[in-house]
């Protein structure tokens, strides 16, 4: 009987999010895409929403590849009706969502004088109008059921300044704010929410930008402490674990994944 209940704990241990919901926006490469595949192989199903079917698609079928269960819904996290309508049907599939990812978003990299009208709305409507309407959402589900975590993507620019960000810096500061209010306020109804704030992560965009000059990844991984650069798994490892269980006294919180980028001040 002992080593039947250890052998149950180890399994619980390796799928703690067995029987979960989890509804994750923008999944389709990226952070996105290592997130899926992380909640997955926790035990969670995942709903991947977003407007990009096709890349949403090929993530979900890797799960599924996997043994792991995921499938696509199709939204524009700026539109909310249409959100809503995403949830109205997870409501018919699953009866309920147990976990929210707030992870669809766009960069913004450019001098504060050249940004238009269009690009700031842009700007603002995908990193924060969406999470919005998404908590919003899923949070009148959580409240109602007394249970329920959601985390949010910022950046370590949700937590200091930089040049040539004004929109991005703008937009994640908010997405910050935005996780502590909700925190506070829902947490009575046993609803938690975290926000994870990723520092320069390893993907096709971060390289893109490197080669147009427009970031410099040899003098960042020289300024990072751990002297390299975050990967879409170390974002996604923290997700995960800020959905757990074992992190059910956190909430409110602002977790910089940077490899110490933003505790580091000398040079």
């Amino acid at each position: 009987m002992q080593q039947s209940n250890l052998n149950a704990v180890a399994v619980s241990a390796q799928t703690p999010l067995a029987g979960q919901r989890a509804v994750l926006t923008g999944g389709a490469s990226g952070i996105g895409q290592a997130t899926v595949l992380a909640l997955a192989a926790a035990g969670a199903e995942v709903a991947v929403l977003d407007i990009d079917t096709a890349g949403a698609e090929a993530t979900c079928e890797e799960v599924r590849g996997l043994g792991g269960r995921a499938f696509t819904v199709q939204a524009s996290v700026t539109d909310p009706g249409s959100v809503e309508k995403a949830f109205e049907d997870l409501d018919r599939i699953w009866g309920c969502v147990d976990l929210l990812i707030n992870n669809a978003g766009v960069s913004g990299n450019r001098a504060a004088l050249e940004i238009d009208d269009a690009e700031w709305r842009r700007c603002m409507a995908v990193n924060l109008d969406g999470v919005f309407y998404c908590s919003r959402a899923a949070g009148k589900r959580m409240v109602e059921r007394g249970q329920g975590a959601i985390v949010n993507l910022g950046s370590i620019y949700s937590l200091v300044a930089a040049p040539q960000r004004l929109t991005y810096c703008a937009s994640k500061a908010a997405v910050a704010m935005l996780t502590k209010t909700l925190a506070i306020e829902w947490a009575s109804h046993g609803v938690r929410v975290n926000c994870v704030a990723p520092g320069y992560v390893n993907t096709p965009l971060l390289q893109s930008l490197d080669s147009e000059g427009r970031v410099d990844l040899a003098a960042i991984q020289r300024r990072t402490p751990q002297q390299r650069l975050g990967t879409p798994q170390d974002m996604a490892q923290a997700v995960v674990y800020l959905c757990e269980p074992r992190s059910a006294h956190i909430t409110g919180q602002v977790l910089a994944v940077d490899g110490g980028w933003s505790s580091y001040g000398y040079l």
